[in-house]
């Protein structure tokens, strides 16, 4: 019995260490999370990120940045590469905005990875497609800007360990230029992390759950922000201020407004796109230019209960096929985005089905998201496919040996596809995912010029204040090619952050 009560009172005693232990743990992770207002595991998996504490925002900036996703954290690296002290402010608990969404990739001409694989391209001709993709509504000096740039801004990402190398084809294009992670995973999550990586390099705090509210004039200029930080108000005084809030596709309130259309479609944004940017600048006197130019995605995942969630464009141009309720191709799958939509929306059922083989599963990791969410079916032959998604056996299987003989001659006869045919659809087992057209892009916002300045409906530029990405426009037009999103975010980006420093020396 004694020995009994000594052991006992030894597992006491240890289970009190072990407490203790717990404890000190939890304590640690306090302290972490005080110095690191928070953290959050990205969706591919690749760290933890952490966050500025509050405690330290300090009174003044050269530069502050308001939003944190791609053009956000690129114009913060940029501005401190010049020698600015920057300050992020994220009104979400974590970084990235629409920015993790994105799975295509960057467009970009006369690159070096395009000439180290054989792929000739010029900027004219980018520029010539994506005006003509823009049905000639772009702003000729912003795209002239964008595309002429394009090239550098690759080989600036690849110096700060970003690297876009593995090359596609987007809808509408000539040519392959569509820049990718070489693992074929999506571009977002990729750029987000590389992004946030020299973010941490160089030091630059970046303030989450911190709603802008307002953006201070002084003597005509930006001269800071009004932010609430955590449910604390402060005042943030800079000597230049960056706009990278985003677009507005996530606030239907907004977008039925303007296009009344759009009335119950899905969004692929995340939830944070609601516009506020737009809204902050106005009240300065900024001008705004082709708002009612919302973009509809042709290929987004929208089964009941299930969150919206967008199949990339890049996926058809790496050999995949759109067929019909009838288990047939209905149009040319590298169509510009609004013309692919609208022929899904024609379709009596409305919806299509995205459909491809291992061979091209094996080569876009992207598609492992797509797996993980539930979105594929999948079956070991063609047949037995079409019985999966509820087809004609006969049609598809008629459809896909079809493909197979336009992919080895080169020619399409039914479509005039001549993009995106490099690959047949030979290997099992074989993936469907059924899509229909949802909210993805707003083309319109703060009016600006190729120095990223944001102007008054005179023309004028309101000093101290730039803007970048997707809370612009005029870039795009009446529609956005595949790719050109990421295009815009890491060249403007780049410019805003470099303008906004050289005006604060």
């Amino acid at each position: 019995m004694k020995k009994k009560s000594i052991w006992l009172a030894f597992l006491a005693a240890m289970f009190t260490v072990l407490l203790v232990a717990c404890g000190s743990k939890t304590a640690k992770e306090s302290e972490t999370s005080s110095t690191s207002s928070s953290s959050e595991e990205v969706v591919s998996g690749a760290s933890v990120k952490e966050y500025t504490d509050p405690k330290e925002l300090k009174d003044s900036y050269d530069v502050v940045v308001i939003g944190s996703g791609g053009a956000g954290m690129t114009a913060a690296i940029a501005a401190k590469q010049a020698g600015a002290s920057v300050a992020i402010f994220e009104k979400m608990p974590v970084i990235g905005g629409n920015t993790t969404k994105s799975s295509g990739g960057m467009n970009a001409s006369e690159t070096k990875f395009q000439k180290e694989q054989g792929i000739e391209d010029t900027n004219d001709l980018f520029y010539e497609e994506s005006l003509k993709g823009g049905k000639g509504t772009n702003d000729p000096e912003l795209l002239r800007y964008m595309v002429d740039n394009s090239a550098e801004a690759i080989d600036w990402l690849d110096s700060i360990g970003i690297t876009l190398s593995d090359i596609s084809f987007s809808g509408g294009f000539s040519v392959a230029r569509i820049h990718r992670p070489a693992d074929g995973s999506a571009v977002g999550g990729y750029l987000v992390d590389g992004l946030y990586n020299n973010l941490m390099e160089n030091e630059i705090p970046i303030f989450v759950n911190s709603d802008v509210t307002e953006i201070i004039e002084k003597d005509g200029a930006a001269a800071g922000v009004k932010v609430t930080v955590e449910s604390k108000k402060k005042t943030v005084s800079a000597k230049a201020v960056v706009d990278a809030a985003g677009g507005f596709g996530a606030n239907m309130e907004m977008i039925t407004k303007l296009k009344p259309e759009l009335d119950g479609y899905v969004t692929t944004n995340q939830e944070g796109a609601t516009g506020d940017g737009i809204a902050l600048a106005q009240k300065l006197g900024a001008a705004t230019v082709q708002l009612d130019q919302i973009q509809i995605h042709p290929t987004v995942y929208q089964e009941k209960g299930k969150e919206p969630f967008l199949v990339s464009e890049a996926i058809r141009g790496e050999g995949a096929i759109l067929v019909n309720a009838q288990g047939k191709r209905f149009y040319n799958e590298m169509e510009t985005r609004d013309n692919v939509s609208a022929a899904i929306n024609a379709l009596p059922e409305g919806y299509a089905y995205v459909v491809f083989d291992q061979d091209l599963r094996e080569h876009s990791k992207s598609i492992d998201t797509y797996e993980e969410k539930g979105m594929t079916v999948k079956a070991d032959t063609i047949e037995e496919l079409a019985k999966e998604i509820g087809v004609s056996e006969e049609n598809l299987k008629a459809t896909v040996e079809s493909w197979n003989k336009y992919v080895a001659d080169k020619n399409d006869t039914e479509f005039g596809r001549n993009t995106g045919m490099d690959r047949d659809m030979s290997k099992a087992p074989y993936y469907a995912i059924k899509v229909s057209p949802g909210i993805h892009h707003t083309m319109g916002g703060l009016k600006i010029n190729t120095n990223t300045e944001v102007l008054k409906e005179d023309g004028s530029a309101i000093p101290g204040l730039f803007a970048a990405g997707e809370v612009t426009g005029g870039v795009h037009g009446s529609n956005r090619m595949g790719g050109n999103a990421v295009a815009d975010i890491v060249i403007f980006g780049r410019q805003a952050g470099t303008q906004a420093a050289a005006y604060v020396k």
